[in-house]
């Protein structure tokens, strides 16, 4: 095993061998469903506490409930005892069919409640959040390209649409990529009948594209899209259609620069190696891979690191491009850019103004969310009757003053050192981040980016420029 990895690094930074436990983990996402009861979870001072029932699972049918705690899966205890989430996971999920007997402590009542589930194929969802940004403007992120994506997109935008949108924001900002299909089929919603959106090529491959089709939904409106430097793959694949055929403007950062296609080569004790056998281009030409050395993948993979070091993450000016990596779009005209990765129509930086060592390390230990889940725990049925819906929490409810007090005393049973001055830069995104936790934990992934975004200056850049019909128009020109 180790030499077939070995041999294939020395040939790209994506050909790689797989074995069984990695091709499961890559294949379920993408698959778009597993087997198993159907909850969210974290683990809180080593108790599994239920953040998300999923609506018709198998956990939802027997009467599991959001803040239950798990304290015993099949006579086995799990509360207390430092167990990971990884083994939890291993206990909960099974073939489909199959029963587990779960006992859980909910907050008011005085015993364990004992529920006996089967197991079934449970959903995993690729958009994370989708809502209306105001009266005109949808919001849709989508977090993977997965087999079942390109029907929950269009779903999401009907819903929308029903709703009166007008125009979009797709956000696909850390979203890695997944299958080339579904990105053909979700750019097709956008662009019009036998436009390319993508051509492979390899030097043992002859050219092959991928056109649109006349059944996209949102052809005509103002579209923006979302990126940053985990944008790849098939984001960048969506991304480069949306850019070169001038039809919506790209916002955030330079993207992963990820565009290699794998031939997936299943082996007999099931394992697989994938293999490299083309590029993948935009419609104007440009390569989507970014530069690499054969065999140097500490050097690729310390490529974020570098652009930030260069200054590239926080100042437009800091890249440079050559002469010969300019391209013009397929409409406008305009100057786009090769050279790897997609480069946005509009260039946000990382704003790192409230980034201070104490948010990281409050973030890293886990104080942040675990104060969320305590404060939900506790106020739970107050909250949802003071604040039935997301709009009414996002307006009226305010961070107490005694969940900083929690929040100091956490940090230093932790051995987090408290600075004053750091704690007052980061205070502001911190509250968003706690708001957005609990808005989450009382009602949906929706609500967490409804928040959340308030704080997230790409987000914030988009929707004033998708709102200003002079500056959306001025980028495309």
């Amino acid at each position: 095993e180790a030499a077939i990895r070995a041999m294939l690094r020395e040939l790209d930074p994506h050909s790689s061998y797989l074995n069984k436990d990695e091709v499961r983990a890559m294949n379920e996402p993408l698959q778009g469903d597993f087997e198993g009861i159907g909850i969210s979870f974290n683990m809180v001072t080593d108790t599994l506490y239920v953040i998300e029932v999923i609506s018709g699972g198998p956990a939802q049918k027997v009467g599991i409930m959001p803040g239950d705690k798990i304290i015993y899966v099949n006579d086995t205890l799990i509360a207390g005892v430092k167990m990971s989430s990884e083994e939890v996971v291993k206990k909960l999920r099974g073939p489909k069919g199959t029963t587990v007997t779960v006992k859980v402590l909910r907050r008011g009542v005085p015993r364990l409640l004992e529920f006996r589930i089967v197991r079934d194929k449970i959903p995993i969802y690729s958009i994370d959040a989708s809502y209306m940004a105001d009266d005109e403007i949808g919001y849709i992120r989508l977090s993977r390209f997965a087999a079942t994506s390109a029907n929950e997109f269009r779903e999401a935008e009907e819903k929308l649409k029903a709703k009166g949108m007008k125009k979009l924001i797709l956000d696909l900002t850390g979203n890695g990529g997944g299958i080339l299909q579904t990105a053909t089929d979700i750019a097709d919603e956008f662009l019009d009948n036998g436009k390319l959106i993508v051509y492979t090529e390899g030097r043992a491959q002859p050219r092959s594209n991928f056109t649109a089709t006349s059944k996209g939904q949102f052809e005509q409106g103002d579209l923006v899209v979302l990126v940053d430097e985990s944008s790849a793959s098939a984001s960048e694949i969506v991304a480069g259609a949306i850019q070169d055929w001038d039809r919506g403007v790209i916002v955030g950062r330079r993207t992963f620069g990820k565009g290699l296609v794998q031939r997936q080569l299943p082996l007999p004790d099931g394992t697989m190696i994938r293999l490299t056998v083309a590029r993948y281009y935009t419609p104007s030409g440009r390569c989507i891979q970014r530069p690499y050395k054969s065999g140097d993948i500490e050097a690729y993979n310390m490529d974020f690191f570098n652009r930030y070091r260069k200054g590239e993450l926080l100042h437009a000016d800091s890249i440079h491009f050559p002469d010969s990596l300019k391209y013009k779009t397929l409409v406008n005209n305009r100057t786009v850019y090769g050279g790897g990765g997609i480069m946005p129509d509009y260039f946000v930086p990382i704003d790192t103004t409230s980034l201070t060592d104490l948010h990281r390390d409050l973030i890293a230990k886990g104080i942040v969310n675990r104060i969320a889940i305590m404060e939900v725990d506790n106020r739970r049925n107050s909250l949802l009757k003071a604040y039935p819906d997301v709009d009414a929490f996002k307006k009226d409810y305010s961070i107490p003053a005694d969940m900083v007090t929690k929040m100091k005393q956490m940090a230093e049973e932790e051995k987090v050192e408290w600075d004053e001055e750091e704690f007052e830069r980061s205070e502001k995104l911190l509250f968003t981040q706690l708001k957005a936790l609990i808005a989450r934990d009382i009602y949906d992934s929706s609500a967490y980016f409804k928040i959340i975004n308030d704080e997230n200056e790409i987000f914030q850049e988009g929707l004033r420029i998708i709102k200003t019909p002079e500056k959306y128009n001025d980028l495309l020109m």
